[in-house]
């Protein structure tokens, strides 16, 4: 009993002096980058414009106009272009993603872990951030990315619904904006890297409108995605429909 209320005293001592120190509160941390990152009050559309680059090969260009309403945790992808892919989209509702394609009229189960378009980004980078929800802290320290002091988190995944199950993220220390994301596998083999260089302000939340995704294992792979024409005005309900998908580009 004696020890377990040293140890408990010590405990609460180190806490003391972390809030004392200002050592940063990085579990709100967390929630705050999702919060930032939300769009809870207003619905989103953006175009979409990815270039995919591989070695030995013109780089491939996709168009796509997304929607977006998180507080309902919907959206909805259609490709413009190629034309060989005008017309496939996806949508998120009920809980399930689903994958339609316009030749064989069809929709089928795909996950936010799975390539958007064989391209280096997953599905899931198209959806709101959801790092305090489906990680734990692991490790944190202070560093420095280019100019901006950051902060240094390790994460690992607390489900199996995320693409990569341990994480390392570096943030501005001013702002709580990620900067730069490694994403490791089970056996934590870095499998890829995420840059976020550029953010938009949608009223009082933060959007990044450039991301790079680098295939660590397929040397000189990669896909950008920029984003434009971003609107927060409202969208009809029938927009977030499968009907939607199959009428859209008929």
């Amino acid at each position: 009993m004696r020890r377990m209320t040293i140890a408990a005293l010590i405990a609460l001592a180190l806490a003391s002096w972390r809030v004392f120190a200002g050592e940063p509160d990085f579990p709100s941390i967390l929630a705050e980058i999702d919060e930032m990152a939300s769009l809870e009050k207003v619905d989103f559309t953006a175009t979409i414009t990815i270039v995919s680059e591989k070695p030995g090969e013109d780089a491939g260009v996709m168009q796509a106009r997304m929607f977006r309403r998180d507080r309902a945790d919907l959206f909805c992808i259609v490709i413009l272009k190629p034309d060989a892919q005008k017309g496939q989209g996806y949508l998120q509702a009920e809980d399930s993603l689903w994958f339609y394609d316009p030749e064989s009229r069809k929709f089928a189960h795909t996950s936010l872990k799975e390539n958007f378009q064989d391209s280096n980004a997953k599905n899931s980078d198209l959806n709101e951030s959801s790092l305090a929800k489906d990680y734990s802290i692991e490790k944190t320290e202070k560093g420095k990315l280019g100019s901006f002091e950051t902060y240094i988190i390790d994460l690992k995944a607390v489900n199996n619904e995320v693409p990569y199950p341990h994480m390392r993220i570096w943030i501005r220390q001013d702002n709580y904006l990620v900067l730069k994301a490694e994403e490791y596998s089970l056996s934590e083999r870095l499998m890829r890297t995420a840059y976020y260089p550029h953010y938009v302000k949608l009223e009082d939340r933060y959007f990044p409108d450039k991301m790079l995704f680098v295939d660590e294992l397929k040397k000189g792979e990669k896909t950008q995605l920029s984003f434009t024409e971003l609107s927060i005005a409202p969208l009809p309900d029938s927009v977030f429909t499968k009907t939607y998908l199959e009428r859209v580009n008929r």
